[in-house]
């Protein structure tokens, strides 16, 4: 019997060891360096500023509000395309997951044509004097139309892993289907939707391009955080610096507060589960 101990990396290549370390430098890297520009003597003046303060609270009021819309839209969504097969159905997911490729300000322009005073969908709004673009709800849209398709992506992906016996076992018990969505499926896929949740939550919360084409940058009403640290970079670097690292140290708080809550439901980020 042999007495070495194994390896935390027994049947993994060394090579495979080493990218995977050179891509974890790709990463961690930028952050440092970011971290060694910051003027610690002035970063709490620099954060808690008037505009500062105002994009930051409006970036996760509005990530907030736009990670609920992506759950409540994109569930049915996922459910849909996973559990049904009807024509058109590629096409439409290609159509859902088209804002993962499209250019956030190309994003923007479309939801400027559709909800914009003149948009498709807008100038019915604008008679009953609702106006959408360039307005709080106008982030939250933008948002939502760039986070969507990862809810859509994990959920449906966790879906078919799944399967249909566990529903199919409930049906037969004579369970109605919204009691086999609410009691089987969804417990199933709980990792999934807190995992895209998540996703959407981080892609919301760091939206730029569609969310300064469709609601512009107002402060206190539009101009979110990376809207602000964007217009610092122009004026003052040592702000744009100290409120990228607030955003960091936010999307940090996030994962792991997720990954908490995964935990607690009996699953996890990263968590291996042997059978």
């Amino acid at each position: 019997m042999s007495s070495r101990r194994s390896s935390p990396y027994a049947g993994v290549p060394g090579w495979v060891v080493a990218v995977a370390i050179v891509g974890a430098s790709f990463v961690v890297l930028p952050l440092v360096a970011m971290i060694t520009r910051v003027n610690w003597g002035e970063f709490i003046p620099l954060i808690t500023s008037e505009s500062s303060v105002d994009a930051l609270w409006l970036s996760l009021r509005t990530s907030l509000a736009a990670t609920a819309l992506c759950v409540v839209l994109g569930v049915p969504m996922a459910i849909v395309l996973a559990r049904t097969e009807f024509w058109g159905q590629k096409i439409l997911r290609s159509l859902v997951l088209l804002p993962l490729v499209l250019p956030p300000v190309v994003g923007g322009i479309a939801l400027l044509y559709t909800f914009g005073r003149r948009g498709l969908l807008g100038q019915s709004f604008e008679a009953f004097g609702v106006t959408i673009a360039f307005s709080t709800t106008a982030v939250v849209l933008a948002q939502t139309f760039v986070a969507l398709p990862f809810l859509v992506l994990s959920l449906e992906g966790a879906l078919r892993t799944v399967g249909t016996r566990y529903e199919a076992v409930g049906a037969t018990l004579g369970a109605r289907p919204t009691t086999v969505l609410r009691r089987i499926t969804l417990p199933l896929v709980l990792p999934a939707l807190i995992s895209g949740a998540v996703l959407s939550f981080a892609r919301a919360l760091g939206e730029f391009g569609a969310t300064l084409t469709f609601a512009g940058s107002l402060q206190g009403v539009t101009r979110t955080l990376p809207l602000e640290i964007y217009l610092q970079r122009e004026t003052d670097p040592d702000a744009a610096v100290a409120l990228s690292l607030v955003l960091v140290v936010v999307a940090v708080i996030v994962v792991a507060i997720a990954h908490q809550a995964g935990e607690r439901n009996g699953v996890g980020f990263g968590r291996r589960r042997d059978s």
